[in-house]
């Protein structure tokens, strides 16, 4: 059954203008409705570049850009975002209210929610994220971890259809990351996409179906986490390192169902 695209790039340039450095050199690229997906890449990759583009954050130098099969061109910054979220790798690069309560406000007063919606959807994701005891502090005098999550809220409370993730465990602690992972899987499963950027190829590979590798503006392989961190050629080219634990089930055995997870690992050594 033939999924809906929810972003398509089309022979996607672009071209910085200070030092016209050309970042995306005709990428063309479908993300579907509901993907659980990572971009990868070593910086310069292209691998930012591009997402920008998805919610108009960057424009085309050439080719097109469609969300939900309609070309953005001409489209504002607001219309694009609203059904696709982008969370900043640097939350103190997206925080700019005086207390956590009013930076959650900000996506559903732009996008005109009703004071009923605001105050539930605002409700639900406090709750989800356990940020009760902070809603009157002023964000930036958060430790680093909370302030990621503070930026993650403030996205996830509008509700896109598709969730851009800037390098999301950069800085996050384990309990960061385990309510990262619960938000990814909670998007993924009400049916939001969900698109992460990321060096952490650990993380990457046990929360993504699927892994868009790029390199020097161009897109060099899609597949599976194990179609991508099996194909020696492919990381070599990316200059990317798979999995710690991947790394390990090779050196020890190198065939069957190699390992991605911990969890893999140890269901295939326990024995």
């Amino acid at each position: 059954m033939e999924r809906n695209v929810a972003v398509e790039t089309k022979d996607l340039v672009h071209v910085y203008p200070n030092g016209g450095v050309k970042a995306l050199k005709g990428v063309n690229l479908k993300i579907y409705e509901n993907d659980k997906m990572s971009i990868i890449g070593q910086n310069g990759s292209g691998k930012t570049t591009i997402v920008r583009h998805f919610n108009g954050l960057l424009r085309p130098t050439e080719g097109q850009v469609f969300l939900f099969g309609e070309d953005t061109a001409g489209k504002s910054v607001g219309d694009m975002a609203r059904r696709c979220g982008y969370v900043f790798q640097n939350p103190n690069h997206q925080i700019f209210c005086t207390t956590v309560r009013e930076e959650l406000e900000v996506g559903p007063n732009n996008f005109k929610f009703s004071e009923e919606e605001k105050n539930q959807e605002i409700d639900k994701v406090v709750e989800m994220m356990h940020l009760e005891g902070i809603l009157n502090s002023h964000p930036m005098t958060l430790d680093y971890t909370t302030k990621k999550i503070v930026s993650i809220a403030s996205v996830l409370v509008f509700k896109p259809e598709v969730l851009i993730l800037d390098e999301p465990t950069g800085g996050l602690d384990e309990v960061g990351r385990r309510m990262l992972t619960s938000i990814i899987n909670m998007m993924h499963n009400d049916g939001h996409t969900v698109v992460m950027i990321s060096h952490d190829m650990d993380y990457v590979a046990e929360n993504s179906d699927r892994i868009v590798v790029m390199s020097q503006g161009e897109v060099i392989a899609d597949g599976t986490p194990k179609e991508i961190f099996l194909n020696a050629p492919v990381l070599e080219r990316a200059m990317i390192a798979p999995p710690q634990i991947t790394s390990l089930d090779l050196l020890l055995d190198g065939q069957g169902d190699t390992a991605l997870s911990v969890q893999d690992f140890v269901r295939k050594y326990k024995n």
